[in-house]
């Protein structure tokens, strides 16, 4: 089993910026993967970003140009940085690692952005 733990989620003002944290645990092998998604109330948990163990990275549209996601492989964590937020950045963030065919997820850091 892997253990994901999420920090840094908070309340921010449009145009400001939040880092999150995700640190990984427990039977740890090769984490291929690692990413966040984000799940908005009444609608779907969708992909933020997403990064390999050599460093290849995936945006969703809506992130490009102002999130940057990032990985210390020695420390088994994942980073996002989140710039330039909107209110519809709002939502519950959640930190996924995939390892031998199954996905494992954190519980998820809520992140706010006012108007």
């Amino acid at each position: 089993q892997v253990q994901l733990v999420e920090s840094g989620g908070g309340l921010v003002q449009t145009g400001g910026s939040l880092r999150l944290s995700c640190v990984a645990s427990g039977s740890i092998f090769s984490l291929k993967s690692m990413g966040w998604y984000r799940q908005a109330p009444g609608k779907q948990r969708e992909l933020v970003a997403a990064i390999t163990s050599g460093g290849s990275t995936n945006y969703a549209d809506s992130a490009k140009g102002r999130f940057t996601i990032s990985r210390d492989n020695a420390k088994n964590t994942v980073y996002l940085l989140m710039n330039s937020l909107k209110p519809e950045d709002t939502a519950v963030y959640y930190c996924n690692a995939f390892q031998f065919f199954t996905n494992y997820w954190g519980q998820g850091t809520q992140v706010t952005v006012s108007s």
